[in-house]
């Protein structure tokens, strides 16, 4: 089994990046592959309503999203990841996002899925939000975590930080990576595996 994770950010080393990584980290130790996806920084359409979608790809081929379908292809699970601006994820992300669910549904559907945030420090939950309403109209179960999957961060690195948005990262690996095995008919646990609560308010 494996997760693709989309990285929606311009900076690819960025705190977006840390999180995924932690998510990568402890699918890992349940025993999941995973992959990171980095976007770029190239611009990615946004769909014009051609309606010209066909055997699973966009008609548009000039940029990333059929290549990412043709990863999702070979994947089981997914998380989309993306930095807060104003209050709504990456606009590039939410291009790919909208393009490949509508010319690829069949792809997604009932594949695992979640959404994962950064922002310095508000319109995560919008952000948030905005991320998982595609997976819902995709038949896509939304895996869940201990908490939103929002971390906190501005400089590059910061979100290493956040000691309860990373613990949220790991949680939601472990309901994943359960899901997935659940789904396959592997024999798992009747419950996913928990770490004691680590809370981490703003103000230290």
């Amino acid at each position: 089994m494996k997760v693709l994770l989309i990285n929606g950010s311009p900076r690819r080393q960025g705190n977006t990046n840390v999180a995924l990584e932690e998510v990568a980290n402890q699918l890992k130790k349940n025993g999941i592959d995973s992959e990171i996806v980095w976007i770029g920084t190239k611009p990615v359409r946004g769909c014009i309503a051609c309606g010209k979608c066909q055997g699973n790809r966009c008609n548009f081929d000039d940029d990333i999203t059929n290549r990412i379908i043709e990863k999702m292809e070979e994947c089981d699970g997914l998380v989309m990841g993306s930095p807060v601006y104003y209050g709504q994820p990456a606009g590039q992300l939410l291009c790919l996002q909208q393009r490949m669910m509508y010319a690829a549904s069949s792809v997604f559907a009932n594949k695992p899925a979640a959404g994962v945030c950064v922002c310095r420090r508000g319109g995560a939950t919008a952000a948030f939000q905005t991320l998982n309403m595609p997976f819902q109209m995709t038949n896509m179960p939304v895996v869940t975590s201990q908490y939103w999957n929002i971390l906190y961060g501005c400089i590059e690195g910061e979100t290493s930080l956040d000691v309860e948005g990373l613990q949220t990262m790991r949680t939601l690996a472990n309901n994943m990576a359960w899901m997935l095995k659940k789904l396959h008919g592997v024999e798992t646990a009747d419950a996913p595996e928990r770490e004691p609560w680590n809370p981490m308010n703003f103000i230290r």
